[in-house]
């Protein structure tokens, strides 16, 4: 039960040192402009602010040099996907004759702005701060005019050998049209002068570079010295574009990568097999809309308007940059650096210390639930359960929901040995997982080929919900078993992502399991549950009906408590109720890491809610909603966030912690360590700015010790776990 009295801060906030002096820096605030017409925040602005914050991480000199760098292509990343996913209609909107009435012009303004903004912060960070940073070390990507002249020959060499052969550039004229450029593929554009073989003086031509290039090359040691040096290949490309156009001289050029709208859509009520057609759909998805364009800063107008013209874009969506057009792709360099000691140190997590190695887990789940706290407990505690499932002979039947896995996944090796092993094992496999279409659709076909049962979920939806249930045989029973949690199943991201799983062999949760999968392949009716609440039927009311409750309470003098940890706070009818909680005198508390429309303490409208997100080593990815009057509370964990989809188009999962024991234990470890948190956690304004509350880590021997972020004092406390 958490019993500190609030603070204006966030609660419960313990006393704690102040960093070192050497540590301390000023204020930041992060930009996220207010529509004026509406008292939510814009969810768009509110993406970049929170793409803003994880920048701040690559800034920080007590965070070692390569994970710096690996901070910057993140945010690289997420800007892909905002793009991809996000900017089709604002980019619509800003072409001539564009009908404005679909959204507020001055918010299109702004996310154009604030966007641009964030690219001009990435690049002057790449250039200015990391680079240099770099070469202090002895690792610098060198350019062609910085070449000696053997080096010079060896990427001579390395072109004519291995680049080359791969390219074939297109002149443009009547007869050659602008070819397919795919989505984020690297690509030249050059002006020539002179005439071709035939006399003619077609001037423009398009070189695309194939994505099976590497984007980094390392120098032969005997061309290094005692330094780690490499070639770029857009470099080794640029400085040779010469040998590409023999009898013709280059003038401008230019790299552009341009980025597509790759939301795929189907139409799900007018397709016979939605895996034919969204495979279909996989081939046209890197040839989709245009929505952004990206050149060289020195690319001259007359080649980017060509480029604008020919993608149809907007000015706006142009992209002027000082440096690689794709700087995702440096996570290359991280590997071929290859220097443990400007990584994180090796955090190894711990075998989840609610199980005893040597005792079947069944039996475990028999005396009481069991929670794994990822990543500080390891993933192999899943990877056990659902390995003895498929070796127990008594083992009946397995169900499972699979929305992310990943294409190389022990899980579901280990599902098709249970097909193989004789047991009836049903997938519910999510193809529309966005950008792992692919991956589980092929792991689908091979689940369906050796005989498991798989079906797609409903027509319409998402499967999001994350369940593993076991039927197992014991005596004349038969009893099931469970894993339910916040996060997908997928080793890799468990070991980056904070989630919880929850292993049980509770009746009611088991045969709720039960009715959702029955749900899922026969659609008969709404089912009714016992414990788990479920989108899109139950789980929006539901919530809005227990913040109602506690706000009720409060109205009547009882004290109340909300504390919310999420990834998105967008719904509309969700934060209606928490408003309506906070007017009522509730305390509420929200631990956003990324989207928040939801102002926090704006005067006669939130006082009552704080906002805060923390952004540290680990991607915060766990679901807690705790809810308070007086002394009776409840915990709830879930998969979804408080989104319009994840409560209407997705299916989705809500569970109640009723073990005390553990109920206390995520209290602590989840939301009391987090808002205590003033190393990685910002603070949102009222007018939706966030604060920075401090950013010293306490990590260098020697120094005086620095407060630690919540994620730091859960890797210390699992760290010393027996």
């Amino acid at each position: 039960m958490i019993d500190t009295a609030p603070t204006p801060d966030a609660t419960p906030v313990p006393a704690v040192l102040p960093a070192p002096a050497k540590a301390r820096v000023k204020t930041k605030t992060i930009p996220t402009p207010v529509p004026v017409d509406t008292s939510w925040l814009d969810r768009d602005l509110s993406l970049l602010a929170f793409n803003a914050r994880v920048l701040q991480w690559a800034k920080k000199t007590d965070v070692p040099l390569l994970e710096r760098l690996r901070y910057l292509t993140i945010v690289s990343s997420n800007l892909d996907e905002f793009f991809e996913v996000r900017a089709a209609l604002y980019t619509s909107l800003a072409k001539p004759k564009a009908d404005l009435s679909a959204i507020d012009a001055k918010a299109q303004e702004s996310l154009s702005g604030v966007a641009h903004m964030l690219v001009e912060q990435q690049y002057a960070l790449y250039n200015d701060v990391l680079i240099p940073a770099f070469a202090k070390e002895g690792v610098r990507i060198v350019s062609h005019s910085e070449r000696t002249l053997a080096q010079r020959r060896w990427v001579k060499s390395l072109f004519e050998r291995e680049v080359r052969p791969l390219l074939l550039p297109v002149g443009l004229d009547p007869s050659h049209p602008f070819p397919q450029v795919a989505n984020k593929s690297l690509n030249f554009i050059v002006r020539l002068s002179g005439r071709d073989a035939f006399g003619r003086e077609n001037e423009i031509a398009i070189v695309k570079v194939p994505r099976s290039l590497p984007r980094f090359i390392r120098m032969p040691e005997k061309l290094s010295g005692k330094r780690t040096l490499f070639v770029s290949i857009s470099s080794v490309i640029r400085s040779h574009l010469e040998d590409l156009f023999p009898g013709r001289t280059v003038g401008d050029f230019s790299q552009f990568r341009v980025t597509r709208h790759s939301d795929l859509s189907v139409d799900e009520e007018d397709v016979k097999n939605l895996r034919t057609a969204l495979r279909q759909g996989l081939v046209h998805r890197n040839y989709g809309q245009a929505v952004r364009l990206e050149v060289s800063a020195g690319c001259p107008e007359v080649l980017s308007d060509l480029l604008l013209r020919q993608f149809e874009l907007p000015t706006s969506a142009l992209y002027r940059v000082h440096g690689p057009v794709n700087l995702v792709r440096l996570n290359q360099l991280i590997d071929l650096v290859d220097q443990p000691k400007w990584l994180w140190p090796r955090y190894e997590a711990s075998f989840p210390h609610q199980l005893a190695p040597n005792t079947p887990i069944f039996e475990q789940l028999q005396k009481g639930d069991v929670l794994i706290h990822q990543p500080y407990e390891s993933f192999d505690g899943v990877l056990a359960f659902l390995r003895e499932a498929v070796m127990d002979p008594d083992v009946l039947a397995i169900k499972q929901t699979i929305y992310r896995t990943g294409s190389d996944s022990v899980l579901m090796e280990l599902l098709r040995q249970a097909v193989q092993r004789g047991k009836e094992v049903t997938v519910v496999v999510e193809l529309k997982a966005r950008f792992d279409e692919e991956a589980n659709i092929n792991w689908a076909e091979k689940l369906e080929y050796i005989g498991a049962q798989v079906v797609y979920g409903i027509v319409g939806l998402k499967t999001h919900a994350k369940m593993l249930l076991v039927s197992r045989r014991e005596g004349r029973d038969i009893r099931r078993y469970a894993h339910l949690s916040t996060g997908n199943y997928n080793p890799k991201t468990a070991r980056l992502y904070t989630d919880l799983s929850y292993l049980t062999a509770n009746p009611s949760l088991t045969a709720d399991m039960e009715t959702v999968f029955g749900l899922l392949a026969n659609q008969s009716r709404i089912p009714k549950l016992n414990k788990l609440i479920l989108a899109p039927f139950h789980l929006q009311r539901s919530l809005i009906e227990r913040v109602d409750k506690v706000a009720k309470a409060a109205a009547s003098g009882v004290a109340g408590r909300i504390i919310l940890k999420m990834n998105s706070l967008t719904d509309e009818k969700l934060m209606e109720a928490l408003v309506r909680a906070g007017q009522a005198g509730v305390e509420v508390d929200l631990i956003v890491r990324g989207a928040c429309m939801l102002p926090a303490q704006r005067a006669g409208f939130s006082d009552n809610i704080r906002v805060r997100s923390i952004i540290g080593r680990f991607l915060e990815h766990s679901r807690v909603f705790y809810f308070q009057s007086g002394t009776n509370e409840s915990l709830y964990l879930s998969s979804a966030d408080w989104m319009n989809r994840n409560m209407l188009r997705r299916v989705e999962l809500a569970w109640p912690v009723e073990d005390a024991a553990l109920r206390q234990r995520i209290i602590h470890e989840c939301l009391t360590l987090y808002l205590a948190d003033a190393v990685d956690a910002w603070t949102m304004g009222a007018d939706g700015h966030y604060t920075q509350l401090q950013t010293g880590r306490g990590r260098v021997a020697g120094k005086p010790k620095a407060a630690l972020g919540a994620q730091d004092k859960l890797m210390a406390i699992y760290s010393s776990k027996p």
